[in-house]
């Protein structure tokens, strides 16, 4: 298997550092209720001096959503999403251990973390424009088509695992408690972007090999090496 983003969007979005990682045997019987609150601390530290739309790392997406033809104050990266929520309520839902580490170490970072399940991928998932005719299924049990253009994680089966540049991740890669092999992307797109994404994902592996018995294998993308493979 294999992750990419398209030559396409490298062109669009040269500023883009994409890390990724895939790791074999998670499990839902762990708790991470301490890494979520020290990742959680790391966000409050930096939403007591900035809000959100401050941040470099939320106003480099702000302007990408915008080079998209998206309203950024409608359609918000999964990271804004998520600083928003946790500045107005204190917490972030509990979903699954998994899910719960990775959105405590987006917000400390302000970077989107997207997580799939290996299991519900054909072949391969790149990011690039939409051809319009790739299926979307939504958290309710709904079909959807991206239309062309927009940017989304698509595999070989024509199918969006998300929406909007991870704005809206699908239901049907969405970890469960059965997952036991993921794959995880983080993206950024400001100035220091480089050093953030390679820290985030050294940070998230070492966090894991922690609470599950499992040795991440990771990468650092970039247009001269555009793509990840790994086993499944």
């Amino acid at each position: 298997m294999r992750f990419q983003h398209s030559s396409d969007i490298w062109r669009d979005f040269p500023e883009l550092v994409p890390g990724v990682l895939v790791a074999t045997g998670v499990s839902a019987d762990v708790s991470v209720d301490d890494q979520v609150a020290r990742f959680g601390e790391l966000a409050a530290k930096r939403l007591a001096t900035s809000s959100e739309g401050e941040l470099p790392e939320i106003q480099a997406w702000r302007r990408a959503f915008s080079k998209m033809g998206l309203k950024p104050t409608q359609y918000r990266c999964a990271s804004e999403s998520l600083l928003r929520r946790f500045r107005k309520e204190g917490a972030l839902p509990r979903l699954h251990p998994l899910i719960d580490l990775c959105n405590a170490v987006s917000i400390a970072y302000a970077i989107p973390v997207a997580v799939f399940d290996v299991s519900k991928i054909t072949q391969y998932v790149e990011v690039r424009y939409a051809a319009g005719d790739e299926t979307y299924l939504t958290f309710s049990g709904e079909t959807e088509h991206p239309p062309p253009g927009e940017v989304i994680f698509a595999d070989a089966a024509g199918m969006a695992h998300a929406r909007r540049w991870t704005n809206r991740q699908s239901g049907h890669s969405a970890v469960r408690d059965t997952t036991t092999d993921v794959l995880i992307v983080a993206e950024a797109l400001h100035d220091t972007a480089g050093k953030d994404v390679d820290s985030l994902i050294s940070t998230l592996s070492d966090e894991l090999s922690a609470v599950w018995p499992v040795t991440p294998e990771s990468a650092i993308l970039a247009p001269s090496e555009p793509r990840f493979e790994f086993s499944a």
